[in-house]
């Protein structure tokens, strides 16, 4: 049972509460108890100070061989109340007279005896104001449930007598043990109604929770488009289900990419794999073919192993790059000089092309980052403009210094990409064969080159975007951070 969280929700609300009820119920005792301990020492100062008004009055009028005793005698049937008893004690704690010995009155609700003057704590409290001359509180055994004391001098000239009166603490228990009942009832009913409550709650707010389990149970990868019924936004529940839906669109879009990446793959693997193998058959069909036949197979066979080994280690790149296993070689080096040195490998395939090749680039570019990977990245922009460009057309490469990044710039004339396409142009194995011009029998690259360029971009903290494309030409532009603005980690993104 405790395997739910209603149960634990429940359990831990009801414990909390009992602690609280429990913790409430001893204070509210506890403050009970003390004001009526309070209110019963008032209630006996003020006996006392008319008791002694009374003394002093019956004094003067008082006659015969002990006057004092008999204006205390006085005194005391004039101040007869129920569970209350008057003691006139001497220094020794020997009682002198007390309303004991005066006939009882019908209506007590107990039966006092001398022996309560007998007890340890009435003589200790009987001998305190003739040693201190000071009043004094105490608890006496005695009767039903004790007494509160009280004792002062008689006289304050005379410390050899004191008066001590003793209230009983009965009708104080009585109550305190309803208060006591009441709680042993009270605080197991309130208990039971606030766990039950409290279930209903629990089972009720988290309802939607299961729902929404019953609903991920039936989601799977070929039902990814479904999502979560969200009742209300705005609560923790409501958060949550967002948060799952947000997780299943991500999901979803990355499934789809993967399964898009496996076909595009595919696709690109399945035509030069078919080209070797026509080839190798064709060749091995007829064992009389002259050399030239056999060299001019031979060179297709090796052209497209160029193209197959291309496409397999840009995907091992890829692979390697979304997993975080391609570490970078970080060195010092110059961006102007690695820009120049790419443009000076790649001049040949713009004369091919018959492609003008021009810079802009900015002397003194120091950069801290991985050479390969950039040359790499550079290599694949360049190749993929002058690819896409027309005879007689040119490619030109900026690369300079812009407040805190570098900016290499490498933008082409020709056709651009339609907008509507633009969008996936980073895409894997995307390619916009229909709007960019292409020279006769040319295959083109696998469309893996504009994702590693990203990547590599990325790893080093900066982004490539396409800035430009229209019917004057296309831009790609790649921005990195100037060594100090900001630091490159030793594991791409």
């Amino acid at each position: 049972m405790l395997e739910s969280v209603r149960s634990r929700i429940t359990l831990w609300y009801s414990g909390l509460l009992g602690l609280f009820l429990i913790l409430l119920a001893g204070l509210t005792y506890f403050l009970y108890w003390h004001n009526s301990l309070l209110s019963t020492d008032s209630n006996l100062l003020e006996l006392s100070d008319t008791y002694v008004t009374t003394f002093n009055a019956e004094l003067k009028d008082a006659s015969g061989e002990d006057p004092r005793k008999e204006a205390a005698r006085v005194a005391m049937i004039e101040h007869r109340f129920r569970d209350v008893i008057f003691a006139i004690v001497d220094d020794h704690g020997q009682v002198i007279l007390s309303s004991l010995d005066l006939p009882a009155l019908r209506g007590g609700l107990e039966l006092f005896t001398p022996e309560i003057f007998a007890s340890r704590e009435f003589q200790a409290l009987a001998r305190a104001p003739a040693a201190a001359g000071a009043r004094t509180f105490q608890n006496v055994p005695g009767g039903k449930n004790g007494f509160r004391g009280y004792s002062r001098l008689l006289e304050p000239e005379d410390r050899t007598v004191s008066l001590v009166i003793l209230q009983s603490l009965h009708p104080q228990k009585e109550i305190m043990e309803d208060i006591r009942h009441t709680f042993y009832w009270i605080i197991p009913i309130a208990l039971l109604l606030a766990s039950a409550g409290g279930y209903f709650l629990a089972r009720k707010s988290l309802a939607p929770v299961t729902d929404m389990a019953a609903q991920a149970r039936g989601m799977g990868a070929a039902r990814l488009s479904e999502r979560l019924e969200v009742s209300n936004p705005r609560d923790e529940l409501g958060t949550l289900a967002l948060s799952f839906n947000e997780l299943l669109d991500r999901l979803e879009k990355s499934f789809e990419q993967q399964r898009r990446f496996v076909a595009d793959a595919s696709h690109e693997l399945r035509t030069p794999v078919a080209i070797l193998q026509g080839e190798t058959e064709v060749a091995l069909s007829r064992p009389d073919r002259p050399p030239e036949e056999y060299r001019e197979t031979l060179a297709i066979l090796r052209d497209e192993s160029h193209r197959l080994a291309h496409i397999i280690e840009d995907l091992f790149t890829l692979t390697r790059a979304d997993a975080g296993q391609y570490p970078l070689k970080l060195r010092d080096l110059y961006l102007d000089e690695l820009a120049t040195d790419v443009l000076r490998r790649t001049r040949s395939l713009a004369i091919a092309k018959g492609v003008t090749l021009t810079s802009s680039i900015q002397p003194e570019l120091p950069l801290y980052a991985d050479e390969d990977l950039l040359r790499r990245m550079l290599l694949n922009l360049l190749d993929n403009a002058i690819k896409y460009t027309p005879a007689g057309g040119m490619v030109n490469v900026d690369c300079r210094l812009d407040r805190d990044s570098y900016i290499l710039r490498v933008s082409n004339t020709g056709p651009g990409i339609p907008p509507e396409l633009q969008s996936r142009i980073f895409e894997r194995f995307f390619r916009a064969d229909k709007a960019r011009s292409r020279s006769e029998g040319d295959t083109g690259g696998a469309g893996l080159g504009l994702s590693i360029a990203r990547w590599i971009v990325e790893a080093h903290h900066g982004r490539l975007e396409l800035t430009q494309s229209d019917a004057s030409g296309t831009t790609f532009t790649a921005f990195l951070p100037v060594p100090g603005q900001s630091a490159i980690s030793v594991e791409p993104r």
